[in-house]
């Protein structure tokens, strides 16, 4: 008697869950039906472009300048090598650079080895041999001006203090991410400017925006930039010369936007 009252409950149990999972069942094609053959809502939308520029004047520059020495032993190549760079690194502290705006780009040593050819004679020319002759030591510094007005003075320094290989003079702004945001508002009025215009011409209104993509590379370009000196090369020749002077002209920064409204 026991085992069949528990038989039933069970059955009963079975039955319930059965009704319950065919109620779920039935709700929901009910609810699908209610969408077949509707069409799917499509948001209607405009999308425009804006572009923005910002002219900046460059308040850094930077140059770099490198020492060579070769001596037959690894210290004494350093040691040749560090006398120099401490003679220019001297010199251009004293011309106002800061510690923090100096430092290291490379620095190496290598090997240094000469072909040697024996003399030739009636028999021939015997085979030469690379032959290890001492050690290589090569360091390049960047240096990073603040004053542009002390630009081409440092030049000269660099100079008299014996180096001869100094590379390039750039100029760039500092603070560049600014100069970046404002070339951005720019770009975004522009494309809200034209979103409005749009906007009334069609008889629409703007509800929101739905995207918004910046395809800026935030590029700086050189504007009406001239230049008063050559880079590179030996600057030896400029000691005795007066401290070139060195325009840094504007430079300019472009900025490219693309926002879709949701219009109404």
């Amino acid at each position: 008697m026991n085992n069949q009252e528990q038989i039933w409950k069970i059955a009963k149990w079975v039955g319930a869950m059965l009704v319950i999972f065919l109620a779920v069942i039935s709700v929901k094609e009910l609810k699908s039906i209610g969408y077949v053959g509707k069409d799917r809502v499509v948001m209607n939308s405009i999308s425009v472009n804006g572009k923005g520029e910002a002219i900046s004047i460059p308040d850094i520059a930077t140059f770099s300048f490198t020492v060579e020495e070769t001596a037959k032993t690894v210290k004494e190549a350093q040691d040749k090598a560090t006398e120099k760079i401490n003679n220019a690194l001297t010199a251009v502290k004293a011309g106002g650079v800061a510690e923090k705006d100096i430092k290291t780009l490379s620095y190496s040593i290598n090997p240094h080895y000469e072909y040697n050819q024996p003399a030739c004679t009636s028999f021939g020319c015997p085979g030469g041999k690379q032959v290890l002759t001492g050690y290589d030591v090569s360091q390049t510094i960047e240096v990073k001006v603040r004053d542009l007005t002390k630009a081409g003075e440092l030049f000269d320094v660099i100079g008299g203090a014996g180096i001869k290989n100094v590379n390039g003079l750039s100029f760039s702004i500092d603070d560049i991410d600014s100069v970046k945001a404002i070339a951005r508002a720019q770009a975004i009025k522009d494309a809200q400017e034209k979103a409005k215009v749009i906007a009334k011409d069609l008889g629409v209104k703007l509800v929101k925006i739905t995207s918004y993509y910046d395809s800026s590379d935030n590029q700086v370009f050189p504007y009406a930039r001239e230049s008063a000196m050559g880079m590179g090369g030996d600057v030896m020749t400029m000691k005795a010369a007066v401290a070139p002077q060195v325009p840094t002209g504007e430079q300019k920064i472009t900025s490219n936007v693309s926002i879709t409204y949701e219009i109404r």
